[in-house]
């Protein structure tokens, strides 16, 4: 057989969308685009699910469920129990954590058949468009399929068309320049979600979510020293200024040392007498020795080789100037709604641009807001879409204790309104019945103000603070005033008494407080 007829045929797939990418901003679009009516054709090298299924959100929560019964079980003494934790069974963790993942996996797999979402397994590409359909004339993009996928099928020489395309291609690590990442010593959050071994002395690089939920884990499980570096000013560095110091004081009592103003200059393996070890030194002067090094600094988009280009960098060698939406940073340029300056292009997740926020959630909520502008644009759907309001967004990081926020800082409320016009009221967990269960110094603060004293923002520190952010975020995007959210019954004894609480507090009416 000859390497022309050993070749596999090209095939052409028609859709009305076609989604590059299966994580939580692809599927996002992918299964609302179907539900309504539309023709829906996604690119997925792996399983679908994305970086927060395989690599980050899910294998990451469920090892930190692993070390959150840990910690429970070394305290037992305080409840009255005679418990000990006699080790860990890494193995036994792992087919934990990815039984978790196969579950959710099978799931959304099961999701997408179901709807008729056709699955193309390999990588995709934009390449030279078709041109203008003669029947709606609409532009009519294509994208080819090619390449032997990471789940062992090949989709090479499949060609899917439509006059819609969604970038969903998602993120990568980013690494620090001169920091060798070898996988083993000096790691990402990659390879610490697949954790090898539990690290005696570790150093976190970065104290975004990933950085402080990483540190904590390793904690959790074990780790007699953890030290998290950050190069701003406070851990933590985007939430409320309050949240970062009860965070640090919090981590400071479980043993983890916080740096903060402070970078790693370099990071260097070397051989110990126990085997491979990092020296790491500091901009303050200090020199440690660790056996990891795990680098947390954020994640980059990952555009390459899928047929954009930046702007103003001329015609690509395979077709027109049409897809020059990339910024100088590699993210694409879209407007609030996801559209590019290309009719017919959109984004979503990871490779917008803050405003934007790189978290599951918020890809679901952009894909949702696509996927209902393209069915308006086919009659199938109100043409009343609006963009994502990313100080609405969650933010949640899963460390212990866990820390949870939304709507404005205080910072970010005196500068929008007038220190005159912001005012603020926290209630302790101290003072909360399951927060004294719980053994909980948490918090809640609330930012209140503006022209209708409505409450701006709300920020939780303590347990299930990723769960208690929920009812927040109702109360901080339909503008509540702090009378109306305190006059709300909330169950007692529960954690979530603290919102009722703390909004009293706001209203000038504190009831457990002072």
């Amino acid at each position: 057989m000859s390497a022309a007829e050993a070749a596999p045929a090209e095939t052409t797939t028609d859709a009305d969308v076609i989604v590059l990418g299966g994580g939580p901003g692809g599927y996002g679009v992918a299964l609302r685009a179907a539900v309504q009516g539309l023709t829906v054709a996604m690119v997925e090298a792996d399983r679908v699910g994305g970086t927060c299924l395989h690599w980050g959100c899910i294998p990451s929560k469920a090892m930190l469920h692993v070390g959150s019964v840990m910690d429970e079980a070394r305290e037992a003494d305080r409840f009255g129990l005679d418990l000990t934790v006699e080790g860990l069974d890494l193995a036994r963790m792992a087919a934990f954590r990815e039984g978790v993942q196969e579950q959710l996996t099978r799931g959304l797999e099961g999701l997408i058949q179901a709807r008729r979402i056709h699955v193309a397994n390999g990588f995709g590409r934009i390449v030279q468009p078709l041109g203008r359909s003669e029947q709606t004339g609409e532009f009519i993009h294509r994208v080819a399929v090619s390449g032997e996928s990471s789940i062992g099928e090949s989709s090479t020489g499949e060609i899917l068309q439509a006059p819609h395309i969604v970038v969903a291609t998602g993120s990568t690590v980013r690494t620090l320049p001169g920091i060798e990442i070898d996988g083993e010593v000096v790691i990402t959050s990659d390879e610490a979600t697949k954790l090898k071994r539990v690290p005696d002395k570790a150093v976190v690089i970065g104290s975004g979510a990933v950085g402080l939920e990483f540190a904590s884990l390793f904690r959790s499980l074990g780790a007699t020293e953890v030290t998290i570096v950050e190069a701003l000013d406070r851990i933590a560095p985007l939430e409320d200024p309050d949240l970062s110091k009860g965070l640090a004081r919090a981590y400071r009592k479980r043993g983890i040392t916080t740096v903060a103003g402070t970078t790693a200059d370099s990071v260097t393996v070397v051989e110990g007498p126990t085997g491979r070890a990092a020296a790491v030194s500091l901009s303050d002067g200090q020199s440690l020795v660790v056996d990891t090094v795990l680098v947390a600094v954020g994640r980059a988009p990952r555009t390459a080789g899928i047929g954009l280009v930046t702007a103003g960098q001329g015609s690509r060698s395979d077709g027109p100037t049409e897809y020059e939406v990339l910024d100088a940073r590699g993210y694409v340029s879209t407007d609030e709604w996801g559209r590019t300056a290309i009719d017919g292009i959109w984004a979503v997740g990871d490779v917008l641009a803050p405003p934007a926020l790189a978290l599951a959630h918020a890809g679901f909520a952009e894909g949702f807001v696509v996927a209902d502008q393209i069915a308006a644009a086919n009659g199938l759907h109100e043409d009343h879409v609006t963009p994502v309001d990313y100080a609405q967004v969650p933010r949640v990081t899963y460390s212990t204790p866990e820390v949870a926020s939304v709507g404005l800082t205080e910072a970010q409320a005196v500068e929008r309104f007038g220190a005159d016009a912001v005012a603020t009221a926290t209630y302790s967990l101290k003072g909360n019945a399951k927060g004294i269960i719980h053994g909980s110094d948490g918090f809640t603060k609330v930012v209140t103000g503006g022209p209708d004293g409505a409450v701006l923002g709300v920020h939780i520190l303590g347990p299930h603070a990723t769960d208690l952010i929920a009812e927040a975020q109702l109360i901080t995007s339909w503008g509540a005033l702090p009378a109306e959210v305190g006059a709300l019954v909330h169950p007692h004894p529960t954690l979530a008494e603290a919102m009722g609480e703390v909004h009293m507090a706001a209203a000038d009416l504190p009831f457990h407080s002072h």
